[in-house]
């Protein structure tokens, strides 16, 4: 008996990988589909899933599957009033409208491609509105001027991932750690270094670091170390700990490595 791939589905959270604010008429599946289409070779199928419902049984904002090859993602093109107005008081911008790329439930081995295909549909919905998308794992906004910049032709880790910096970590080392790898099921992963110290080398290295861990599917338990053949390195967990940045949660594993 042949067994059936399942289709990934929506983050049980129901929050958005993508938010995208806008003041303009709200973008159409056709509009959506011809823009994508050309930007990345189609045929992308746009299909409204099941109604979600509001108070009173009224129906309230569609649903959206969107399939691109064997990938898939999730939207709304118009958020819930409520919803939308709740965004505009927390991220303090003018838009009155928003769309929303739900995450999917896929696992490690599709992660690249199913984030991928949800970072391709809000460079759309973004250029199409001309409006802003906030990337609620890496808290970067991205203008229509920075999607045209960042293409996504092909997956590269740090459209999606951010390295941070922070020297003004209380002990007195400087503070380095990634934001973006929960987008692949993963944790962000930290070290620490002597202050003063060039940040370019150990920003790059973590970069590459989370790449391979990335390709990987998994990151080392605490105690833990993986060899990352590519780099030359054996990367260990020392601890895990939550911490926050500029108001964004954070749940993290340090790490060094040899």
């Amino acid at each position: 008996m042949k067994i059936r791939k399942k289709s990934p589905k929506p983050a049980q959270s129901g929050a958005p990988l993508y938010l995208v604010g806008h003041t303009a008429a709200s973008p159409t599946v056709q509009g959506l589909q011809s823009w994508f289409d050309r930007e990345y070779g189609g045929p992308i199928v746009i299909e409204p899933a099941q109604a979600q419902q509001t108070q009173g049984d009224q129906p309230g904002p569609t649903l959206y599957r969107a399939s691109h090859g064997p990938w898939q993602a999730w939207m709304r093109l118009a958020c819930p009033s409520a919803e939308t107005q709740h965004w505009r008081q927390t991220l303090e911008w003018r838009h009155d409208r928003a769309a929303a790329v739900i995450p999917t439930t896929a696992g490690p081995r599709d992660a690249c491609d199913q984030v991928l295909l949800a970072a391709r549909l809000a460079r759309g919905l973004t250029l199409l509105t001309g409006g802003t998308s906030f990337d609620t794992r890496t808290h970067e906004f991205l203008n229509p001027s920075d999607w045209t910049d960042r293409r996504l032709e092909r997956f590269i880790l740090m459209d999606h991932v951010a390295i941070r910096h922070d020297d003004m970590a209380a002990d007195g080392r400087d503070w380095f750690f990634t934001q973006g790898l929960a987008k692949f099921g993963l944790e962000e992963i930290e070290v620490f270094r002597p202050r003063g110290l060039s940040p370019q080398p150990v920003s790059e290295q973590l970069g590459d670091i989370a790449d391979e861990l990335v390709r990987l599917g998994r990151i080392p338990t605490v105690g833990g170390m993986v060899s990352l053949q590519l780099l030359g390195l054996s990367v260990r967990a020392l601890r895990h700990r939550t911490a926050a940045y500029a108001g964004a949660p954070l749940i993290l594993r340090e790490i060094a490595w040899e």
